[in-house]
C-alpha cells in the first residue's frame, strides 16, 4: 500500500472554483466513507480549509487510485470532473508526505508560516478516526505531520514570516495603517462562532475594539463565544491603555440592524448561500448615513463632465466592437478615437482591414487643431493590421491619454469575508463607502508578499522529516514480519520442552525451567543480530524487499504476518482513541523493543 493524495488549493485553483467545491461536514462524512469503500483505497483522511481540499488515501495502485479519488473529489463537490481534473493536483508516497509536511509547516498556506493548519489538520485526523477510516499509515502521517508543523514554529521563525488569514485580511483592509491603531474605539460585527471566527473575535478584542457583537444561526455558540470574549478582554486593568470590549450575542435575524452600527464585519460561516447580500449591505449604509449607498447615474455623469472628451465623431457602421472601449469614452459621447489604442487593441488583421475600408468610405470628425485627412488614415490604420499580423500585437504608437480616477469616499463599513464559499456578494465593492476583502483578493495580496530567511530553514527540516518518516515507515513495515519470526521461534522452543517432559519424565521444576531458559537464550542469540540487522536495512531505500526474504527463508505463514500487522492496527486504533487526545509520544518500531539474550537470561 502507498500514500496517494488529489487535492486542489488557492495554488492550483482560483477562488471561484474552490468555492463551488468547498465541501460541507456531511459531505466530508460521505466522502470519507465512500473512499474507504472503493477498491483501491484502503485508509482516508480529508483536510478541508478554506483555501484548499485534499483527499488523502492508503491505495495499493497508483493509476486506479488516482481515477477513484479525483471520481469521488468530483461527485461530493459537486463540480464536474471534466472541470474539476485541470485544477487537480496529485502527489504520492514520498512527494505525497513531502507535501503534507510542508502543509503543515504553513509553507503551502496562502500567509505563508501561519499556524492555523496545525488545528485543521488535528481536526481532520479526529474525524478520520471517529469514522474509522485512518489505519496505520495515516494515523503515523498525520501525528508526524503535527509534531513537524510544531518543530518549524519552535526551531525557526517562520511565525514572522506568517500570520492568521485573520490579521492578514485586517491589514489588507487597514490599507497600511496599523491594524491595533486602526481597530481601536471601533464596532465590530462576527458571523459565525467556529474556529476561524473565534480566532476573528479574539483579535478584534486584543486589538482594543469598543465592541464586538457575535452572531450565528446557533444562538447558544454565539452566545459561548461572546461569553468567553466578556469574560477575558471585558474588564482590563486600570493602568493598561485598551478599553474595554463590550461583547454580545445577536441572532443571525438580528445581522441587519447590527450592520448599521457595525464599523468591521468579519464573517465565516459554513453556510452555501451568501449570508450578506449587496441589497442588503446597501440598504444598511443608506440606514447610517442617509444617502443611498449606490452611486447615481446622474451623479456618475455630472462627475465625468469636467473631464476632457478622449474621441468625437461617429460609430455607425463601424465594424469594430466598441464594447470593450465604452469603460474608457465618456458617457453620452459616441465617438471614438480612430487612432487610440484602445480602439483597435485586441483587433485581428481582418478586422482592423475592415475598419480601415470603412474609415476609407465614411467621414470622421477630427479633434481640433489635428491636421488628416482620410488616406492619412486608412493608411494608417492598414499600417496597424499589417503589424498586427506580423507581430500578433498592436504596437503602442504613443502614451494613452491620462483617464481622470472619481476619489471614492473613506469607507464606512470595512467588510473581511473568510469563507469558502463566500458569505459576502463580490458585487458590494461596487457600492460606495464599502471596503470589502476577500480569499481571492488575499490570495493577490500574499502573492507579493516578501518571504521570511526561515522559510528556507523550514524546509530543511521538511527534508529531513520525510527522510526519516519514510525509513521509520519501511522499518514498521517489516516489524510483522519479526514478530512472525519470534512467535515461530518461541512456537518451536515450546514443542521441544513438551517433547522433552515426554522423554524424561523425571526432571523436577529447577532442571525443567534451567533447559527451557537455555533453549531461548540460544534461539535469542541466533535471531538477534539478523533480525537487528534486518531492520536497519529495512529502513534503507529499497529496504521493502528484506520483509520478503525473511518470509521466504523461514517460510513464515502469510497469514500470521498479516494477523501480526491487523493486532498492530488495532492496538494504534485503541491508542489513538484513549483519553488524553493524540499520541504525540508513541516511538516507531525499535530493535531495542526486542528483549536481548543477556536480559532473557537473567529473567
Amino acid at each position: 500500500m502507498s500514500l496517494l493524495v488529489v487535492g486542489l488549493s488557492h495554488r492550483s485553483a482560483p477562488v471561484s472554483v474552490l468555492e463551488r467545491a468547498a465541501l460541507s461536514a456531511d459531505a466530508q462524512i460521505k466522502l470519507l466513507q465512500d473512499t474507504v469503500a472503493a477498491e483501491p483505497a484502503a485508509e482516508a483522511a480529508v483536510l478541508a480549509t478554506c483555501n484548499r481540499i485534499e483527499l488523502y488515501a492508503d491505495v495499493d495502485k497508483f493509476h486506479a487510485g488516482v481515477a477513484e479519488l479525483s471520481t469521488l473529489l468530483a461527485q461530493h463537490s459537486g463540480v464536474g470532473l471534466e472541470e474539476l481534473t485541470p485544477y487537480l493536483y496529485v502527489h504520492y508516497e514520498d512527494r505525497a508526505v513531502h507535501h503534507f509536511f510542508s502543509v503543515a509547516c504553513g509553507l503551502d498556506s496562502m500567509v505563508v508560516g501561519e499556524g492555523q493548519i496545525l488545528g485543521q489538520i488535528k481536526d481532520a485526523l479526529a474525524t478520520a478516526q471517529e469514522l474509522h477510516t485512518a489505519g496505520r499509515l495515516l494515523n503515523d502521517l498525520f501525528q508526524q505531520a503535527l509534531r513537524v508543523g510544531k518543530r518549524a514554529h519552535s526551531e525557526t521563525g517562520i511565525d514572522r514570516a506568517g500570520q492568521s488569514l485573520v490579521t492578514f485580511g485586517l491589514e489588507q483592509l487597514s490599507s497600511g495603517a496599523p491594524v491595533d491603531a486602526w481597530l481601536k474605539g471601533k464596532r465590530a460585527l462576527v458571523i459565525g462562532a467556529g474556529s476561524m471566527s473565534s480566532l476573528a473575535a479574539a483579535t478584534l478584542a486584543r486589538a482594543g475594539v469598543a465592541e464586538l457583537v457575535v452572531a450565528n444561526r446557533t444562538f447558544d455558540r454565539a452566545e459561548r463565544l461572546a461569553a468567553l470574549l466578556a469574560e477575558q478582554y471585558g474588564q482590563r486593568p486600570a493602568e493598561q491603555d485598551d478599553v474595554d470590549v463590550l461583547a454580545r450575542a445577536v441572532p443571525m435575524e438580528s445581522v441587519p440592524d447590527e450592520l448599521t452600527r457595525a464599523d468591521v464585519v468579519v464573517s465565516c460561516t459554513g453556510a452555501t448561500g451568501l449570508v450578506l447580500t449587496a441589497d442588503l449591505v446597501a440598504e444598511a449604509i443608506e440606514g447610517r448615513t442617509g444617502a443611498p449607498a449606490v452611486e447615481r447615474a446622474a451623479d456618475s455623469a455630472a462627475r465625468r463632465s469636467g473631464l476632457p472628451p478622449t474621441s468625437v465623431g461617429s460609430e455607425d457602421g463601424c465594424p469594430l466592437d466598441l464594447s470593450a472601449v465604452q469603460g474608457s469614452a465618456v458617457q453620452g459621447s459616441t465617438g471614438f478615437s480612430v487612432m487610440g489604442e484602445a480602439a483597435v487593441a485586441g483587433m485581428d488583421a481582418a478586422t482592423l482591414e475592415q475598419h480601415a475600408a470603412w474609415v476609407d468610405n465614411g467621414t470622421v470628425d477630427r479633434r481640433e487643431g489635428r491636421r488628416s485627412t482620410p488616406e492619412i488614415d486608412t493608411e494608417a490604420v492598414a499600417a496597424l493590421a499589417a503589424a498586427a499580423a506580423t507581430l500578433g500585437r498592436v504596437p503602442e504608437r504613443r502614451r494613452p491619454e491620462p483617464v481622470a480616477e472619481v476619489p471614492r469616499p473613506l469607507p464606512v463599513l470595512s467588510l473581511l469575508d473568510l469563507a469558502m464559499p463566500r458569505d459576502i456578494d463580490a458585487a458590494v465593492h461596487r457600492l460606495l463607502g464599502v471596503r470589502l476583502v476577500d480569499i481571492e483578493s488575499l490570495a493577490e495580496a500574499s502573492a507579493d508578499a516578501p518571504m521570511a530567511a526561515d522559510v528556507d530553514q523550514v524546509r530543511r527540516i521538511v527534508s529531513d522529516e520525510v527522510a526519516a518518516f519514510d525509513a521509520a515507515q519501511r522499518a514498521a513495515h517489516i516489524t510483522p514480519t519479526v514478530v512472525a519470526l519470534r512467535t515461530m521461534a518461541a512456537d518451536v522452543v515450546a514443542g521441544e520442552i513438551a517433547r522433552l517432559d515426554g522423554r524424561l519424565p523425571g526432571l523436577d521444576d529447577k532442571q525443567r525451567g534451567e533447559i527451557t531458559q537455555t533453549v531461548r537464550r540460544v534461539v535469542d542469540k541466533l535471531l538477534h543480530a539478523p533480525t537487528v540487522r534486518v531492520k536497519q536495512l529495512a529502513a534503507e531505500p529499497g529496504g521493502a524487499g528484506y520483509a520478503d526474504a525473511l518470509r521466504t527463508l523461514f517460510d513464515l505463514d502469510p497469514e500470521t504476518v498479516a494477523a501480526v500487522s491487523r493486532a498492530d492496527d488495532n492496538s494504534r486504533d485503541d491508542d489513538s482513541a484513549a483519553p488524553g487526545g493524540l499520541d504525540f509520544g508513541r516511538e516507531n518500531f525499535d530493535s531495542n523493543n526486542f528483549e536481548s539474550a543477556e536480559n532473557r537470561g537473567r529473567a
